[in-house]
Parts: C-alpha cells; sequence; structure tokens
C-alpha cells in the first residue's frame, strides 16, 4: 500500500512538472439498457480515453454503488436505463440517491447518453439534471442520416463545433426541464417518419454548483462513430465534469 501510494505521488508530481492535466475521473454506468449497452459501452470508453483527457472506469452493477461510490470521481456517465422492465425497484435507496445529488450540487457532473434518463422517473432531482428523458409522448421515425446544426448561443461546449451529419435515431417530442438549455438540434425527415420540425439533440442543466450534459444521439455504434458524436460527447463530458474546456495546445 505504501509503495502504491509513493507511485501514486510520484506521478502526480511528475505530471505536474511536465504540465500534463491529470486525467479527469468518469463512473460509466451500464449493465442494463433497452439499447444494445454491451456494444455501445465499450465505444464510449474508448471516446473519451482516446484523448488522453480521461480515465474511465466501467460499473455494470449498477444497483450496487453506495454512498461512497461516487466520491473518486469527476463525473458520472449513464448509460444505463431500466426501462420497459417490469417491477425494476428503485435502483437506488434513498441514502444513495441524497449522496450522488449532494455530489453533483457541490459540483461534479452527469452525463446522459440516448436513453441514458430512461430511469429514476421517480426522482424530480435526477429527472431535472437530466432535462429530459422518454417521455409519455416521445417517439421516433426510421433511422436515417441526418444533419445536426449547432445552435449560434454561445457556451463552452459547442465553441468552434461545426454543424456535421450523422446517422443515428431522432427523438421527436421530447419535454425539456425548466431551465433546460440545447445546443444541437436535428429536423427528422418526413420521408423516414420525422416531425419535419427542429428537436433538441444536445441539452445542458444545472443543479447547484453541478451540470449536467444530455447527448440523445448514440442509439448504436454506428452514430456513436461519428465524428460530430465524439466531439459533443468528450467536451460535454469535460464540461460536465469541470464547468470548462481546456482546449489542446
Amino acid at each position: 500500500m505504501i509503495n502504491r501510494l509513493c507511485t501514486g505521488v510520484m506521478m502526480a508530481l511528475l505530471m505536474t512538472a511536465l504540465g500534463w492535466a491529470a486525467p479527469l475521473r468518469v463512473l460509466l454506468l451500464t449493465g442494463s439498457n433497452n439499447h444494445k449497452w454491451q456494444e455501445t459501452t465499450p465505444v464510449l470508453k474508448e471516446v473519451l480515453e482516446s484523448t488522453g483527457r480521461f480515465a474511465v472506469d466501467v460499473e455494470t452493477n449498477v444497483a450496487a454503488r453506495t454512498s461512497s461510490s461516487f466520491a473518486p470521481y469527476d463525473v458520472v456517465l449513464s448509460n444505463f436505463n431500466t426501462f420497459g422492465k417490469k417491477n425494476p425497484g428503485p435502483v437506488w435507496n434513498a441514502d444513495v440517491r441524497t449522496t450522488f445529488v449532494d455530489f453533483i450540487r457541490k459540483g461534479k457532473g452527469l452525463v446522459v447518453v440516448h436513453s441514458g434518463s430512461s430511469v429514476f422517473y421517480d426522482w424530480p432531482e435526477f429527472q431535472q439534471l437530466a432535462g429530459t428523458s422518454w417521455g409519455k409522448h416521445t417517439h421516433h421515425g426510421k433511422q436515417h442520416t441526418n444533419d445536426v446544426h449547432i445552435v449560434t448561443a454561445p457556451h463552452p461546449i459547442i465553441a468552434g463545433v461545426k454543424d456535421f451529419t450523422t446517422f443515428d435515431e431522432f427523438w421527436q417530442t421530447t419535454d425539456l426541464a425548466p431551465g433546460t438549455m440545447v445546443l444541437a438540434t436535428v429536423t427528422p425527415k418526413k420521408e423516414f417518419g420525422g416531425s419535419g420540425n427542429p428537436e433538441p439533440m444536445a441539452l445542458i442543466t444545472r443543479l447547484g454548483a453541478g451540470r449536467g450534459f444530455t447527448l440523445l444521439l448514440g442509439h448504436s455504434t454506428a452514430g456513436m462513430n461519428s465524428a460530430g458524436f465524439k466531439t459533443l460527447l468528450q467536451r460535454g463530458t469535460e464540461w460536465a465534469a469541470t464547468g470548462k474546456i481546456e482546449e489542446s495546445k
């Protein structure tokens, strides 16, 4: 234990001397999802760790998390839901939920990918932080190729990010929590069952001093392999963790 501690201290000092920032620690929740989480989880981990900015721990037994589970991390990423399951239970008890809310309020972050907020419907703080989830009126057409439009409002996540094209499943008629800010939209094409109206695809929220970033893109690995998806996930996760973006030098 002492050797490990000394090694950790030496590595931290070396990184500081070289001007390297310690990686942001991400807790990736997965293991249950009405999508193919076994395929998408490794992609999410790779997209983040490929930057050298993040260290990702994957948790497939979400229900086993305790009140001490969040302290080592800067941000929690949800690729987890219980949507469509009969009697899934509360997943987390009141103590774990309270600890998670405190974790966020004190300046940490939550990132949601696609259906990662379709859980905890009985938990107002989580739903407020997520900004949106699959609701009563939410629907989608067929997956298709479409343009993602970055809004013009200034925000660090989208600073310098350009519109891009991707193949994905685009949600429609999603209700947004009060105070949610939309960063990117897609207009689903009518020929694929789309609404023909701009629909939110990337959004941010706040809870106390903490931050939430939700990216409704990423139905499958096809969408996650889009360069635009990767950029938004990387920048959104960094912002959720720190409140800023460290541009590459």
